[in-house]
């Protein structure tokens, strides 16, 4: 059993991220946008949520900050850091977004905001506190048990689940019989039982998430158009890389031994990625069907692709087209598409774990193109249909495990031109950036590059981030052409 989780050199996971992922250059420009922005500025993260039910007990993030337990100034633990609520508060950075997401709401940004839509403190409105806050959160449901100050903003719990019915046997530690190893995986399996999230679980982790960084059927859990135009920031999200961004923890021999029963276990970054996107189409495609997808006589605009609307407008003689064409679309020109970019993301997936499915989805995927030129009912039908198949998708993926040699082929099969040639908005062209970047760090995790051989290549990605840094100088043709290029450097690395 590894006994110094927290000292000495880190982990794989955390060198890769130094090396592909640096806090400065064009990734801070976008990660940094997306997180302490739309997370930290305005949106937060997921429900708290019971894991059993809604009769479990919330503790709140005190109950974690004892200085035995996750509250120490230095991550010098034995087993875990035990520095995660310093991690969890950090100021400035994307791994403190949830500890500021409550306080984020007495800014300005949100002050203008809840004038906008007449709602009045946005601090104490439900419309914001539904992810703003763990107690707004759990409170919207009606599953409130115990105390969880509105002030903790999104704590612990959010993500952990509700800890009153494993919180003791969690803090109890291991060592009481000859093989720790299996003690503390047995502990882990119990604490499951009790209440405790499987985030190790890629479709557990992407459930819990979905929730506020794509949007729920309950209410503060969904972010309309409206919300958008009061200016709120475009939802955007990439499990993967959010995920590593937000990780207060280090996979070693205990985190595999906890986790998944084995030293040597540790995250399949490929597979985190792959479910994320799926499920956030799930998501998207569920809502949609739902009363969510209409406001009024309106569509709920929320659904569709931003950029393809928000274009300068010309009126002149000589006509300016500002749209390019996206062969994935069959629609009528000037007719708003649905927001694809997942859907892009999971048509290159699909092509790797399973080609019948692939098929099927790109079938589906015009016929859902279709109907949103047709009616609302059709629409809706075409949308349960392509569900099916993002489902089935899902569950091939959770299956099966990938290796470093499939990150090559998945980034190989995001810049291939059938994929390439839809990246004509900006949403697709920014998953697609985030997807890429994410299998890089895949394939240094699992030891198919090195460290400096992704460092290297480093000004590749940047430039593809620089492509989608503003969503209002945006040229399609430029961001294929840079995601080629770093497509081709990694491609070289094989």
């Amino acid at each position: 059993m590894t006994m110094d989780a927290g000292s000495g050199s880190a982990d794989r996971r955390s060198a890769a991220l130094a090396a592909v992922r640096p806090g400065l250059a064009a990734f801070a420009a976008l990660a940094l946008m997306l997180f302490v922005l739309a997370l930290a500025a305005i949106v937060a993260a997921p429900p708290a949520r019971s894991q059993g039910g809604g009769g479990a007990r919330y503790t709140g993030v005190a109950s974690c900050a004892g200085s035995t337990c996750h509250g120490r100034m230095e991550g010098d633990g034995t087993v875990v850091r035990q520095d995660e609520l310093m991690k969890w508060q950090e100021p400035s950075t994307p791994g403190g977004a949830h500890s500021r997401a409550w306080a984020v709401l007495s800014n300005s940004r949100s002050q203008f905001i809840a004038r906008n839509l007449r709602i009045g403190d946005p601090a104490t409105a439900p419309m914001c506190l539904g992810c703003h806050s763990t107690a707004g959160a759990v409170a919207a449901k009606g599953a409130m048990r115990g105390t969880v100050p509105t002030e903790d903003g999104v704590g612990c719990e959010s993500c952990h689940g509700a800890a009153g019915g494993w919180i003791a046997s969690h803090y109890a530690g291991v060592g009481t019989n000859a093989d720790p190893d299996a003690e503390m995986r047995g502990k882990h399996l119990a604490n499951l039982s009790a209440g405790l999230r499987k985030l190790e679980d890629p479709v557990v982790r992407a459930g819990v998430c979905v929730d506020c960084h794509f949007g729920s059927a309950g209410e503060g859990q969904f972010v309309t158009h409206r919300i958008m135009a009061a200016g709120h920031p475009r939802i955007s999200f990439e499990l993967d890389l959010f995920s590593s961004l937000q990780a207060h923890h280090q996979e070693d021999a205990d985190y595999g031994w906890r986790k998944f029963g084995a030293a040597a276990g540790r995250t399949d970054h490929v597979q985190m990625w792959a479910v994320g996107q799926a499920t956030a189409l799930e998501r998207s495609l569920s809502l949609f069907q739902s009363k969510r997808g209409t406001e009024g006589m309106f569509p709920e605009f929320y659904f569709l692709d931003c950029h393809s609307c928000h274009r300068r407008i010309y009126d002149q003689a000589k006509p300016v087209k500002t749209s390019v064409d996206n062969a994935g679309r069959q629609i009528p020109e000037g007719m708003p598409p649905y927001n694809d970019e997942n859907l892009i993301m999971l048509a290159a997936a699909a092509r790797l774990a399973s080609p019948a499915l692939a098929d099927q989805l790109a079938a589906r995927t015009a016929a859902f193109h279709k109907a949103m030129a047709t009616d609302r009912a059709s629409a809706v039908s075409a949308a349960a249909g392509l569900s099916q198949t993002v489902a089935a998708l899902k569950s091939v993926f959770a299956s099966r495990g990938f290796s470093g040699t499939d990150a090559f082929a998945m980034v190989d099969a995001i810049s291939a031109k059938a994929i390439n040639d839809r990246f004509t908005d900006y949403a697709g062209s920014q998953q697609a950036v985030m997807g890429v970047d994410t299998l890089l760090n895949a394939m240094v995790s699992s030891g198919r590059v090195t460290i400096g051989a992704a460092a290297g290549i480093r000004g590749d990605i940047d430039r593809a981030y620089a492509a989608v840094k503003d969503p209002n100088a945006y040229k399609p043709a430029d961001f294929q052409a840079s995601l080629g290029s770093a497509a081709r450097a990694i491609r070289a690395l094989r």
